[in-house]
């Protein structure tokens, strides 16, 4: 009896244990740190994007080296941009000898689908949506995981930074300001995101638990998520889950 006890014993939790190996099926990286950019004003290069392009299912955002141009990349696609002037940006392929100040990344080879039942207001309103969707769903909130939204928003906020070379103060609005920036109405965007909230000041600001850049339904333009307003008919996609 006691040997039959132990081998089910044993059973169980090497069952549990390949659960929670297969539940872990992602894992977040970064390269560089917003503090660094912020207090110490370090643009440099941090991460070497040729080096990813091999990586397969790869979601990455951030920002280029001197701070010119957004990154976001969606299963391997770069949907990059630059400023070309003060009020134009051009997307531009993110492996093409290009080189990172701030990289987030993670390998996601599917996503399931969850449709959000109501309205989004604001970007704080979000953060609570995610975080209580994704806590139920069972991802590990001790973990940073990534997240795709598509949906329609009445307001985004968004900006391409282009630093200016020689400026070396640094700050939060200084560098929404930067380049181009403005607010789109009323568009269908699809949104990168990264969520953690013991990565503040290396790859979230102190005010919130997110990172989010964007790229609209007719790629016409892609860039850093600043703000939003009025999300309706919102999918959320978390990384696939094996429970």
């Amino acid at each position: 009896m006691i040997r039959t006890l132990t081998f089910f014993l044993s059973l169980f939790m090497s069952l549990l244990a390949g659960s929670l190996q297969a539940q872990s099926t992602y894992n977040v990286e970064y390269y560089g740190a917003l503090r660094a950019t912020i207090q110490n004003g370090d643009i440099s290069a941090n991460a070497d994007l040729a080096d990813f392009i091999d990586r397969e299912h790869l979601y990455a955002l951030g920002a280029f080296e001197n701070l010119k141009g957004e990154i976001l990349i969606l299963d391997g696609k770069s949907y990059s941009t630059r400023a070309v002037s003060n009020d134009q940006v051009q997307f531009i392929d993110a492996y093409d000898e290009e080189k990172a100040n701030l990289l987030i990344l993670a390998s996601v080879e599917n996503w399931d689908t969850i449709e959000l039942p109501h309205n989004i207001s604001t970007m704080e309103e979000l953060q609570e949506t995610i975080e209580s969707v994704a806590e139920e769903y069972g991802l590990d909130m001790d973990r940073p995981f990534p997240f795709l939204i598509e949906g329609l928003f009445g307001a985004l906020n968004w900006h391409v930074i282009d630093w200016p070379e020689g400026d070396n103060v640094h700050t939060h609005q200084k560098h929404r300001t930067s380049g181009p920036n403005g607010v789109l109405e009323d568009q269908n965007v699809k949104i990168l995101g990264f969520w953690s909230d013991s990565h503040h000041g290396i790859f979230t600001h102190h005010s919130t638990n997110l990172h989010m850049h964007f790229v609209t339904e007719d790629e016409s333009l892609a860039g850093h998520l600043d703000g939003l307003e009025n999300g309706q008919n919102l999918t959320l996609y978390l990384p696939e889950s094996n429970q």
